[in-house]
């Protein structure tokens, strides 16, 4: 394994993720901006938080929520000007934090000034930072890969009569990384950012960069044949990232994430291995598929617990031995709350977030917090398709039904998976409107805002929110959190995940009850002898129980506790 090298600063640090357009409304407009994140900035460090990851604020025609970049160097409007983004990264610096921003650069809006001169003509200079085919023989598309929003992956171009490749809105263009010039332009526009005292990037969909240049049609060797076989972890993706890392990553010292589409264990050890000089460490989305029936997004099952802990230790067990590095988390603006997903969002609610919180910030790899998840926000209350905003949720209801699907089977399931679960306004007070704006919301506030905001939180020394902090402290003084090696412990147990962390001088034991019901657990006899005899601390726990390490355990529903062993 490799050593942790010093320059890994952000190893023992904790990341907090901010949708803007939803965290805090300074100017009535109903929609987030910069201002309202600078405003809670004394909120986020008293939490603990040392890197704040800002989703994109770029001119956009946010058909994708931000994710469609029209203007890589320019501030949407809607989000405030360069000037509030300025006073921004003083502001963090000055309390000795860090800004994280996103990099969209696997595709760009059509709406950019490259694609339109790119469509204008076959011989512009810019048509080739862009994927463009001839019809098939049929006049159809090229070949036949599907969008990861719904239909098919190509659209057509009157102007041209070519087709352009989109893996994911129809009005997101995906960029030619195979163009020296399209690579020169993302690195110019990095450094930019970099210049202005951003200290890390998180690169959208970044290892579907490289895409087989034959275009071939997926005969379906691999389930869903959509396609992704043939550009997801590329055959020059690793040389386009240790591009990145050489002209800007290591010259300005960034802490970076790159986020991995439907990728291995194999590909994100080499992604995120110090040696191999690409990321600081990468995100992974295997954990969060367990409720997908035949890795199938758009129909509902209880998620798989066995497969849930399978996953995160062969992840935590590979990462270790291959010398990588995790980031660790629950909560996205891509997921449903997980709360709501794997546990108890009604009378659990509390502890169900308490412990989805030990459970993951025990783990070895940099703990994101997602807006909102720090005091246990659930999925909203959703009435009706309406008040649903997200493109890929309104064109899955579409075409669910156009598969067959009745409209209320179709909405039970756009309720359970739609990206707007973790979208709608953080809960900041009982005020109108949960204290994020005085105009009307860009989408809807959850009603139970009066009983569930930050607020009340902060003052209650059992509240969720305190329950992070102090997880997020721990994992700054306690070295075990960052080296120590991983064991699961639990044996298959259908209600308990329990793991070691050991290194040469302590360890650290985690121990969940996922279920309503009581459980009991014993432990295994090899790691009972090895720490028998050796002082054991409660550090956490999210009942009102202090119990006493033991080899024989009880735990309540959903009880989860944390000791450190010396």
């Amino acid at each position: 394994m490799s050593r942790m090298k010093e320059q890994d600063w952000w190893r023992k640090l904790t990341v907090y993720q901010v949708y803007p357009k939803s965290f805090k409304d300074t100017t009535g407009s109903g929609s987030g901006d910069i201002k309202g994140l600078t405003s809670k900035l004394d909120y986020l460090k008293d939490l603990g938080i040392d890197i704040v990851w800002l989703q994109p604020v770029y001119v956009s025609p946010q058909n994708d929520n931000g994710y469609d970049v029209a203007d890589y160097y320019s501030i949407n409007p809607d989000f405030g000007t360069m000037e509030d983004f300025d006073e921004l990264v003083r502001e963090i610096r000055r309390r000795g934090m860090h800004l994280m921003i996103d990099i969209v650069v696997n595709h760009s809006s059509t709406e950019h000034e490259w694609f339109k001169k790119a469509r204008q003509s076959r011989d512009n200079p810019y048509r080739d930072y862009y994927i463009w085919r001839d019809p098939a023989p049929d006049g159809g598309p090229p070949n036949n890969w599907q969008s990861k929003f719904g239909g098919p992956a190509w659209q057509y171009d009157e102007t041209t009569g070519q087709y352009f490749l989109t893996l994911f809105d129809k009005t997101q263009a995906d960029l030619n990384w195979e163009n020296d010039k399209v690579r020169e332009d993302v690195i110019k526009m990095m450094t930019f950012w970099a210049e202005k005292g951003v200290s890390g990037f998180r690169l959208d969909v970044i290892n579907l960069i490289s895409k087989n240049q034959q275009f071939p049609n997926d005969e379906g060797a691999s389930q869903p044949a959509d396609g992704r076989v043939y550009y997801t972890d590329g055959p020059r993706v690793h040389e386009f990232v240790k591009e990145l890392h050489e002209k800007i990553f290591a010259p300005h010292h960034m802490v970076t994430v790159g986020e991995m589409s439907s990728t291995t264990l194999e590909n994100c050890i080499r992604y995120s291995n110090p040696d191999e000089k690409e990321f600081s460490m990468t995100f992974n989305f295997h954990h969060l598929k367990v409720d997908y029936p035949n890795n199938n997004k758009w129909e509902l099952m209880p998620y798989d617990f066995e497969q849930l802990k399978k996953l995160l230790s062969q992840w935590q067990l590979g990462m270790q031995e291959g010398g990588g590095w995790n980031a660790l988390f629950f909560n996205n603006h891509d997921q449903p709350r997980a709360v709501s997903r794997f546990l108890n969002d009604g009378p659990y609610l509390a502890e169900s977030a308490k412990l989805l919180a030990t459970t993951l910030h025990g783990l070895q790899g940099t703990p994101y917090v997602y807006q909102g998840e720090e005091i246990g926000m659930p999925n909203p209350q959703w009435h009706s398709i309406d008040e649903i905003r997200d493109i890929e949720s309104q064109n899955m209801y579409r075409i669910l039904q156009e598969r067959g699907k009745a409209a209320e089977e179709a909405f039970a399931i756009i309720k359970e998976r739609s990206r707007d679960n973790s979208r709608t306004p953080m809960l900041w007070d009982d005020s109108p409107q949960a204290g994020f704006t005085s105009g009307t919301p860009w989408i809807k506030v959850d009603e139970r805002y009066r009983s569930l905001h930050v607020k009340q939180q902060l003052s209650d020394p059992k509240s969720v929110y305190q329950h992070y902090r102090k997880l997020i402290a721990l994992r700054k003084q306690i070295q075990v959190f960052t080296d120590g090696s991983f064991e699961r412990l639990d044996e298959e147990h259908p209600q308990i995940f329990a793991y070691s962390r050991r290194n040469a001088s302590e360890m650290l034991f985690v121990i969940s009850n996922f279920s309503a019901d009581e459980a009991a657990f014993r432990l295994p006899d090899h790691f009972w002898t090895m720490i028998k005899d050796t002082p054991a601390k409660l550090l956490l726990g999210n009942t009102d129980a202090e119990p006493e390490l033991q080899q024989q355990l009880e735990l309540s529903p959903y009880a989860s506790f944390m000791w450190i062993i010396r």
